[in-house]
């Protein structure tokens, strides 16, 4: 390893720094062609970003988790990956990924990366050496080429189910013209899977690993980590039976992948975190990618998924701390990312709950309703233990655009369902800056972006919240630096608050709970307003107080208790371990 490489590593990443930062971290998530153009292309890039860490740093966070940075024709925004140890030029240079690794560093911002280790880019040179080698080579072990079924070989190997719906397999042609075989891809026919069995691969992405620690990441989120390994017999869903049985997912020799990527990651100085992309049901199931010597984290989509209700919610939180309580592991909580519609439009719709299979045009919102929803959202994801994801946009309340022009929609879901998903393009719109017009500040100049903005979004501007006390990045700022001065929050214990001496816990809409002796957080979620314990002192609600002091409906409050009184109140906490316009941003 390159001595001026190791000396970067254990600067950026000192040993004396808190090894269990993760456990409490608040991280951003980079969705880089959308959060800032620096050399005015209308297309995101690191040069941007490096503009803009003033921004995060006065925000709040942690770390930054940015999405696949690397060289890639963008079948799949990036995750169609053709060199895992470069930067896309359109972003800019591997040189300007390091200087924004330190200088996010010196702001005591982290940096995150993606790993993408299911499937590469269909021009990637190991599947282009694998084309051109033909049946039978080494080079096609390191993909699931497999012959046609039927007289032919007409018929596709398997009928499993792609995330983008459609069928996963892709026959080639022989040089000759005539039909060859087949190859498996989860996703696109852009984005070939890799054989996890194979020795090249593991050793791969060992190595992609050990590249990026050697340049000062401090963690990778792990694209579909439950999808890796598949079953060389090729059976159909169902076929076998029980859990780790499926033939794509979730599959027991999993663990041993992340166990080795877990004793790379342990030994850098610091604590370099490995965080999953987890789609798993099973509550259980998802825990055990969280035993001490695999993953540190990962994704809880449960919540996420959930529909707007106190109910809903505290299942959901009672289900997740109960089942990291065992594994040692803290829960990650989060709102949305660039594949899930943003609060602000799901939370104002009838059906609040979120599904990729329910995604359709023309669904009805209340944006003044999903507005208040996704403030009070914010404030309880914020409270719970743990640590929490921020999604891009979402801290100026920035709806889901869905008046997108079908012709510039690129995500591929939306051509796989035939034009009946929307996508997910409609939460990757470039963010809004400064200014009353587009690109407003996103690009310098008035470059075209890559995806158009609302002209209604002049009024959603970083410039334009920040000078508005009630807008919604000030209750972002306000609630990330609370929770960073409040010793009760991050990683620790909650107390359901079952009796508050006001009853009005005892509300079916109302959730409510402890965070240590002093600090309450409560949210009404449903549509009257309740009054607050008395001997409480509001830090902070997502909606103004109405005129005799109570919560209004669909609003959250953090509530700074008296100790006298918190002490000698007769309700009993049960312990689970482990002011804008409706209009305005």
């Amino acid at each position: 390893m390159d001595t001026e490489v190791l000396t970067r590593a254990e600067r950026a990443v000192p040993a004396s720094d808190d090894p269990l930062w993760w456990r409490s971290a608040v991280i951003y998530q980079v969705y880089v062609r959308s959060f800032a153009d620096g050399n005015g292309d209308g297309t995101g890039d690191l040069a941007g970003v490096r503009a803009r860490l003033g921004y995060l740093k006065d925000l709040g966070v942690d770390a930054i988790w940015f999405n696949p940075w690397y060289p890639s024709p963008m079948a799949d925004g990036g995750y169609d990956v053709q060199d895992y140890r470069d930067i896309d030029p359109r972003f800019g240079t591997l040189e300007e990924a390091e200087l924004l690794i330190q200088d996010a560093l010196a702001l005591g911002i982290r940096t995150i990366i993606d790993v993408v280790p299911n499937h590469i880019s269909d021009q990637h040179p190991w599947f282009q050496a694998a084309l051109a080698a033909g049946p039978g080579s080494p080079e096609r072990e390191r993909f699931w080429f497999h012959p046609g079924k039927g007289e032919n070989g007409d018929e596709i190997p398997t009928h499993w189910v792609s995330s983008f719906q459609g069928e996963t397999w892709t026959r080639t042609t022989n040089p000759d013209g005539t039909p060859g075989e087949w190859y498996l891809h989860m996703f696109t026919p852009e984005q070939p899977d890799l054989n996890w069995n194979h020795p090249d691969v593991r050793r791969e992405h060992e190595d992609i690993l050990r590249f990026w620690f050697d340049r000062g990441v401090a963690g990778v989120r792990i694209d579909s980590a439950a999808l890796l390994i598949k079953d060389p017999d090729l059976p159909e869903v169902g076929e076998k039976q029980g859990p780790g049985q499926h033939p794509t997912e979730d599959r027991d020799e999993l663990h041993d992948v992340y166990r080795a990527w877990r004793a790379i990651a342990d030994s850098y100085p610091g604590t370099r975190v490995l965080v999953g992309e987890i789609w798993v049901p099973d509550i259980v199931r998802f825990t055990n990618y969280l035993r001490p010597d695999e993953m540190h984290t990962a994704f809880n989509f449960d919540f996420l998924a959930r529909p707007w209700g106190a109910a809903s919610f505290r299942e959901s939180i009672e289900q997740t701390l109960a089942a990291h309580a065992p594994v040692g592991a803290p829960s990650t909580w989060v709102l949305s990312n660039h594949d899930v519609t943003r609060p602000v439009t799901r939370y104002g719709r009838e059906d609040t709950a979120f599904a990729f299979l329910k995604k359709r045009f023309g669904v009805p919102t209340d944006p003044e309703l999903g507005l208040h929803r996704a403030r009070a959202a914010a404030l309880l994801v914020a409270a719970l233990p743990g640590s929490l994801y921020i999604y891009q946009g979402d801290e100026l309340g920035l709806p889901e655009v869905e008046d997108l022009p079908r012709e510039l929609i690129q995500d591929p879901m939306h051509y796989r369902s035939g034009g009946i998903d929307p996508g997910r393009d409609g939460c990757r719109v470039p963010l809004p800056w400064s200014g009353d017009a587009a690109p407003f500040g996103f690009s310098p100049g008035r470059a075209r972006t890559w995806l158009p903005q609302p002209e209604a979004w002049r009024t959603l501007t970083v410039q334009a919240q920040a000078a508005d006390p009630g807008s919604t990045l000030n209750l972002y700022r306000r609630l990330l630096h609370l929770r960073r001065q409040l010793p009760e929050l991050g990683d620790g214990p909650l107390e359901w608050w079952d009796a508050l001496p006001s009853g009005a816990a005892s509300a079916p809409d109302v959730l409510a709970f402890r965070r240590g002796e002093r600090f309450a957080c409560l949210v009404n979620t449903g549509d009257a307003s309740v009054p607050l314990p008395p001997d409480a002192s509001v830090l902070l609600s997502s909606t103004p107080l109405d005129e005799s002091g109570r919560l209004p409906g669909n609003a959250a409050a953090w509530l700074r208790m008296d100790a006298a009184a918190s002490r000698s109140t007769d309700s009993t906490p049960r312990i689970t371990t482990t002011e804008p316009p409706a209009s305005r941003g």
